[in-house]
């Protein structure tokens, strides 16, 4: 495992948008930059920019982007007819500090089903937690919308939601918790915070998932020993689980997760305190606990995961790809012909952009959403 130290440099509600709007996506040529890399010349386009943060993005159809922003409005582009769509809907997000609306991602089964499964930040007696919910999209609007597990992950910090959702091709869902702010939350398997869960499409727990009779444990754990994961992927091509989190200041990981193991947090890390250079855990490894793939020194601040297995750039295909927030940058991560990290690059340093979100589309092409509200997309030149 490549585990190299990179030399470069993480109470107010509102109504998940509550109006309907349209406006055409502006098709001013002003941004459109070529770019380079080893491996293909690929152009990257402005279709999008004055939105909030745009925190998650799925694909309903090769016309058509779904993306939330944390502020918990919820947008829906045609691309064809280049109009964006603002959607109404009843749910409440809690949106303070990190918390928001989070990801939204469609199964496999979207054509035939139409559930649209979201991740949010869900207030509770004076705190919050993360939930996960699904809803049907009814022209402008989100309908029959269903709380699918409203996670044991509360807490009073405004921190460590995760939270991002993916699909494996047995109708099973993950989604990732963070440890809420609290460290000791990541080893405690009685609550949900700081964890990988796997539910069934509908909510309820698979009979073989690691945990289950086990008591004090919560059955939808999948693994634990996570701080924040902000990526998380499933690879269909290798039948892969893998996720990226942030590090305190430094030791942010990549990890091939691994049913029903410990990622080790917080008694294994490569990150040192806020306060001063001073080790934020015991070690860096401790049996029973897994390693990284990658770990990154300086952090990057990890925005998302994408497993790229497009026909646009055939050579990307296997590639991690991954935002960085901190270090705004694209950043590329190359395996070998298992699960070994074998070469990095970071991409698209000049943008200066807090990249959030990295999702890819029918076409093949990589579209990335930025802190500074655009959406942008890579095609080949």
């Amino acid at each position: 495992m490549l585990n190299d130290k990179i030399k470069s440099s993480p109470k107010k509600q509102f109504l998940f948008g509550t109006f309907f709007l349209f406006c055409f996506i502006s098709t001013a040529q002003s941004f459109k930059t070529i770019y380079q890399d080893d491996k293909n010349q690929f152009k990257v386009e402005e279709l999008l920019n004055g939105l909030g943060v745009p925190w998650g993005m799925a694909f309903l159809s090769s016309d058509e982007l779904i993306f939330s922003q944390r502020d918990g409005k919820i947008g829906l582009v045609n691309l064809k007819i280049k109009k964006l769509t603002w959607l109404k809907n009843r749910a409440s997000v809690y949106h303070n500090g990190q918390a928001g609306l989070l990801d939204v991602a469609v199964s496999k089964d979207y054509e035939t089903t139409g559930w649209i499964y979201f991740t949010y930040s869900k207030q509770k007696n004076n705190k919050s937690t993360t939930a996960l919910a699904r809803a049907k999209l009814d022209k402008d609007s989100l309908m029959n919308w269903q709380d699918l597990l409203v996670s044991h992950s509360l807490g009073e910090t405004n921190r460590h939601y995760g939270s991002r959702i993916t699909f494996d091709q047995s109708g099973h869902v993950f989604f990732s918790i963070g440890d809420r702010g609290h460290r000791p939350n990541a080893q405690n398997l009685s609550n949900h915070a700081g964890t990988i869960l796997r539910l069934n499409l509908d909510g309820s727990v698979p009979d073989d998932n690691p945990f289950i009779g086990q008591k004090a444990v919560l059955p939808e754990i999948w693994t634990y020993g996570h701080r924040n994961p902000q990526g998380l992927f499933y690879d269909v091509v290798k039948q892969q689980l893998w996720s990226i989190e942030h590090g305190p200041r430094g030791g942010d990981e990549i990890n091939l997760i691994l049913v029903g193991k410990n990622y080790g947090w917080p008694v294994i890390s490569y990150g040192k305190e806020y306060w001063g250079p001073v080790n934020v855990a015991e070690d860096t490894h401790k049996d029973g606990m897994e390693q990284p793939v990658k770990y990154y020194i300086p952090s990057i601040a990890p925005g998302s995961l994408l497993v790229y297995s497009g026909k646009a750039f055939p050579k990307w295909q296997g590639n991690l790809f991954s935002g960085a927030l901190k270090l705004q940058h694209l950043n590329q991560v190359t395996l070998d012909s298992g699960s070994e990290a074998i070469k990095e690059q970071r991409l698209l340093n000049d943008l200066g952009e807090r990249i959030r979100c990295v999702v890819e589309s029918p076409e093949g092409w990589i579209y990335l959403s930025t802190d500074s509200g655009r959406i942008l997309r890579i095609m080949p030149n």
